[in-house]
């Protein structure tokens, strides 16, 4: 049974930082592409981005130059660290691999 748990949300004023984590379980971590979206209240979750197996990564171009995704094999974790957050960020984040979604962990960017 695939798990994932994200953590690391919270609020942060405009111009901050977080750091989200994701630890999986029940996948063989090393061989997975994994992914985070997010959606905002009112609208469709979307694409934020993603890090291959093979540690390539693709972004949103809204996040672009301000988000980084990483992962660590032997931990089993995925990790988005977002800079210079913005209003428009705040959403719930959620961490994926295919067929497989977490619970998700709030972000709130105050103006």
């Amino acid at each position: 049974q695939v798990q994932l748990v994200e953590s690391g949300g919270g609020l942060v004023q405009a111009g901050g930082s977080l750091r989200l984590s994701c630890v999986a379980s029940g996948i063989i971590f090393s061989r997975n592409h994994m992914y985070w979206y997010r959606q905002a209240p009112g609208k469709q979750r979307e694409y934020v981005a993603s890090i291959t197996s093979y540690g390539s990564t693709n972004y949103k171009d809204a996040v672009k130059g301000r988000f980084i995704i990483s992962r660590d094999n032997a931990k089993n974790s995925v990790y988005l660290q977002m800079n210079s957050l913005k209003p428009e960020d705040t959403a719930i984040y959620y961490c994926s691999t295919p067929g497989s979604w977490g619970q998700g962990t709030q972000v709130t960017v105050s103006s």
